[in-house]
């Protein structure tokens, strides 16, 4: 008897599943998603998503993926909002033809499934819009360089609230904060330790403290907006979290306390959910002697947030934003239509602003 697999097969007319369905930012999505979709809510647990089914009107199934039990199921439209560390769904979804969306890679993961489905030469699309906040962080960054007619350099810096609510997922971040990673700075790569090069940057009314960790625009932008410099940074609205996050980085806690032993302990640093807060990030795009500065402001937090730029993408590769379906793998900033990205964070609540500095000719206005 063969391997019993995974079977993801496409229907125009199917619901749309959310993988992490009611997980953190699956259950934003999914009711985001339930006045546009019919839905289908897998994960592990399906008692947890009651309580949202009933709400969304959604179907609730389980797929845990750590489990061998393959899953079956006709949908328009896949998207995964916890982690697929063996791409179960990815695979799924590509040999099924199915449109896919991955929201919770960080770097090396994207790279990896990047790879996977390359190799598998889809015909449907597969959008890897993993970037910080589902992909608006690169949205807001083509946007820009669209308005300014390319991009030389690309900063972003993040403002975590430390008292929002946050999946374990959104903090993945911390288990990488021991391995280096790879940027481009000048035109060239480079190895860089995670917290480096700190800076002081105003985000919003606020002046933070933020420093660099590894996050995959910094991987993609430079491949799909010939950005010659990009540069994320994250701090924290408590100076004391971010004091102590970088201290406890200068002692190289986040080296020799790599591994499940130290997991708690590592993710205790910041996993503290509070009731919720405001997501801010700001993005400035340099071309020539001209730049355009975005700040992101959601009031409704950082889940909410990925939840919108989720929902952009599954909008996206079903050809719903008024241009074609894409083929084969994507990044979100690679999609025709960035003038579309300030209307699509409005209509949920998400404020952005575009300051303009010019110091020559040519500037945006």
């Amino acid at each position: 008897m063969g391997i019993m697999r995974d079977e993801l097969t496409f229907d125009a007319d199917g619901p749309v599943l959310l993988v992490g369905g009611y997980g953190t930012v699956g259950a934003e999505l999914a009711r985001m998603a339930a006045p546009v979709w019919p839905l289908v809510l897998a994960g592990r647990n399906v008692r947890r998503g009651a309580g949202l089914a009933e709400e969304t009107g959604a179907e609730l199934r389980r797929w845990d993926l750590a489990d061998p039990a393959p899953f079956r199921a006709r949908v328009a439209a896949v998207a995964t909002v916890v982690n697929d560390p063996d791409d179960r769904v990815l695979r799924a979804a590509i040999a099924g033809r199915v449109p896919y969306v991955d929201v919770t890679r960080w770097t090396a993961r994207v790279q990896r499934a990047a790879t996977v489905a390359a190799l598998a030469a889809p015909e449907s699309p597969v959008l890897f819009s993993s970037a910080w906040m589902g992909g608006v962080t690169s949205l807001v960054a083509a946007h820009l360089a669209g308005r300014l007619g390319g991009a030389d350099r690309i900063d972003v810096a993040i403002r975590w609230d430390v008292k929002d609510r946050a999946g374990a997922d959104s903090v993945e971040f911390m288990d990488r904060l021991g391995l280096d990673y790879e940027v481009v700075r000048g035109g060239r790569r480079h190895t860089v330790m995670p917290l480096g090069d700190v800076r002081r940057v105003r985000v919003g009314d606020s002046l933070t403290r933020v420093a660099g960790i590894d996050t995959p625009e910094q991987f993609t932008l430079p491949l799909t907006l010939a950005a010659t410099t990009v540069t994320t940074r994250i701090g924290f609205s408590s100076p004391a979290s971010t004091a102590a996050l970088l201290a406890v980085g200068r002692l190289g806690f986040f080296r020799w306390g790599r591994g499940e032993r130290f997991a708690a302990a590592r993710r205790g640093l910041l996993y503290a959910p509070g009731d919720g807060g405001t997501a801010q990030l700001r993005v400035d795009v340099h071309h020539g002697h001209d730049t355009l500065t975005a700040m992101v402001t959601d009031p409704a937090g950082q889940a909410h947030l990925t939840a919108v730029g989720a929902l952009s993408a599954l909008r996206r590769v079903r050809g719903e934003d008024g241009a074609a379906a894409p083929r084969g793998v994507v990044f979100p900033e690679q999609l025709p239509h960035p003038g579309s990205v300030p209307g699509a964070l409005a209509a949920h609540g998400v404020r952005l602003t575009v300051e303009s500095t010019a110091t020559g000719s040519g500037a945006a206005a």
